[in-house]
């Protein structure tokens, strides 16, 4: 394992800082010691609302992530035999059989709304304060949380809550999402001249910085029409922007040329590069949740984790669960493109030996080891999307990786941990029983395309990593600035962008660091596929869908649905509890 020099930093001054007041560049170790301590300073506050982006809500696949992907064309959680049934709470996000009631929901909601009120903390505390060093940069930074975590709310829920945040005992307020887009926006905005530049004012990509209020802009503004007015049959996306200064369109056409433009950001030739365990400040992240691993914190393993199988094991002590895969539908949309760089890539050992997963690997060298435990050998699964008869270690009665007479790791065809008899062959095909119901045998547990995106880290346990996940990246800025063109009818210039993301990655030495290929045209839905192939399991999915008119459509275990799905109720607990809200239509 590989640990960058800001990594070994962050961890070094975890240990060291014990007093707050005298480290006012809110590096991790802020983050860190803030937990299990009060808030009642400036940096302790700010603290917690950054800590909130990371304790479940933007991590964690049972909060924002199932919500923005399993609720798609392009993901979901199945019932797999005994495992993953709870009450039906996982495929009901995927079936669009949700309710008020479901606990995916609830606890999405209530980290979001963590999210907001620690955000609102963090503004009063610092107003609360006389002058000190950076008071506006904090300030800017926790008014910048509260607009993203506000955001992310009424996305999903159309509704989200406030209290005026310099009034003692405020009242409870319900901002609606219609009305409060445009608020959001004009929030950020005055925001920029007090946040710092990336990289500037001891600043780095897990900060609020002009950069990621970009991010953010662009985000609001290529999906101001559909918060205007949800349920539409077709969205006007070419509406004058809040300051009557051209369109939507045209301004996320902006903020996002200021990402593309700015040297600080470039495009990874590796693509997976930006979802490793030592992405820490990789040249494409904007605004990411920072995770480390350290006992004074939360980090999630979550997108490796939940759809490797249990007999893939990283080390002889860590293994996968089995969980999550990809929808047939997203899976057909790669027919043709099995060479783009970012379906697959395969892993090179440093004696040069590539894993192939194929069948014809008979060994992979034992000199790779988990950097926290130098006894455990480290297994490289290959990346992008795994299909088919997959190969790996066998885990000895020992507990060791079979060898071979020369001390390699064996590799061996893989069955499933569940059910010792069924080769485990992600199958890209379903075949649910029950065709409105995502619920397979204990002999069909195998089924379903699994998405190696991010990197499992085996270093501390299977919960937990050092894999920073974007927030934004520049990545999606070519997404968005390619939409947007393609909406404002500059098809040419999506189209550029489209291409600068296909033959920018390039594929591992073994297909000769071979670039993408570029297209000769684009259509709404190869621009619709595209964006899947950059964007897939990113939180990206359910956004885009709703704005290219597919979310509402029927697909695998779930039939057509109606409008009013596109947002989320709101959790029976909160109604229960507050007179404020009032349930979304028809639920």
């Amino acid at each position: 394992m590989r640990i960058n020099s800001s990594r070994l930093y962050k961890l070094t001054c975890a240990s060291l800082l014990v007093g707050l007041m005298g480290c006012t560049n809110l590096h991790e170790q802020v983050i860190d010691e803030v937990l299990g301590s009060n808030n009642s300073n400036p940096e302790n506050a700010i603290a917690a609302a950054y800590g909130q982006l990371g304790d479940a809500t933007f991590v964690d696949h049972g909060n924002v992530f199932a919500l923005q992907e399993y609720s798609t064309d392009e993901a979901l959680l199945p019932t797999r035999g005994s495992d993953w049934g709870d009450g039906g709470v996982w495929r009901a996000i995927h079936e669009f059989t949700w309710g008020p009631d479901n606990s995916v929901v609830t606890n999405t909601w209530n980290n979001l709304n963590n999210g907001i009120t620690k955000s609102l903390t963090a503004i009063s505390t610092i107003n609360s304060k006389q002058d000190f060093t950076n008071k506006a940069l904090f300030l800017a930074e926790a008014r910048g949380l509260l607009a993203f975590y506000t955001y992310h709310t009424l996305d999903l829920f159309g509704q989200a809550p406030y209290r005026d945040p310099n009034v003692v005992n405020a009242p409870l307020q319900v901002r609606k999402a219609a009305t409060t887009i445009d608020d959001l926006i004009k929030e950020v905005e005055s925001l920029i001249p007090n946040l710092a530049e990336l990289r500037q004012q001891n600043t780095h990509n897990g900060r609020f910085t002009k950069q990621a209020a970009y991010a953010l802009l662009a985000d609001m503004y290529l999906n101001r029409a559909v918060f205007k007015n949800r349920t539409a049959a077709t969205f006007d996306f070419k509406e004058k922007a809040v300051d009557n200064d051209g369109s939507d369109m045209d301004k996320v056409i902006k903020y996002t040329s200021l990402l593309i433009s700015n040297s600080q950001f470039q495009l990874e030739s590796n693509f997976f590069k930006n979802f490793d365990i030592d992405n820490s400040g990789r040249p494409e992240l904007i605004f990411v949740v920072t995770q480390v691993l350290n006992t004074l914190r939360n980090s999630d393993n979550d997108f490796a984790y939940m759809c490797m199988e249990r007999n893939q094991k990283p080390s002889p002590v860590n293994r996968g669960t089995n969980a999550s895969c990809i929808t047939p539908e997203f899976y057909a949309t790669w027919d043709g493109n099995h060479n783009d760089p970012r379906f697959q890539r395969h892993y090179q050992y440093a004696d040069g030996t590539w894993f192939m997963n194929d069948g014809t690997d008979v060994s992979v060298p034992g000199t790779t080891f988990v950097l926290s435990a130098r006894t455990l050998s480290w297994f490289h699964f290959n990346r992008g999307l795994q299909v088919g008869q997959q190969y790996g270690p066998n885990l000895l009665p020992s507990g060791d990786f079979e060898r071979t007479p020369d001390g390699r790791i064996k590799v061996i065809k893989l069955n499933c941990e569940k059910n010792t008899t069924l080769p485990m062959d992600f199958t890209p095909a379903l075949n649910f029983s029950n065709p409105a119901q995502a619920v397979f045998t204990q002999a069909e547990i195998n089924r379903g395309v699994r998405p190696f995106k991010f990197e499992f880290d085996p270093e501390k346990d299977n919960g937990s990593s050092n894999v920073d996940i974007p927030l934004y990246r520049l990545g999606g800025m070519y997404c968005m600035r390619a939409e947007a063109y393609f909406r404002n009818g500059q098809t040419g210039l999506a189209l550029a962008d489209v291409n600068k993301l296909r033959t920018s990655r390039t594929r591992e030495a073994l297909y000769n660091n071979a670039p993408g290929v570029a297209l000769t045209a684009l259509t709404e839905q190869t621009l619709y596929n595209e964006t899947g192939y950059e964007m897939y399991w990113e939180m990206y999915r359910r956004k885009a869908a709703i704005r290219f008119g597919k979310f509402d459509a029927a697909g695998t275990a779930k039939a057509a649905s109606q409008p009013f799905r596109r947002i989320f109720p709101i959790p029976q607990s909160t109604l229960d509890a507050s007179k404020a809200f009032t349930q979304n239509p028809n639920y």
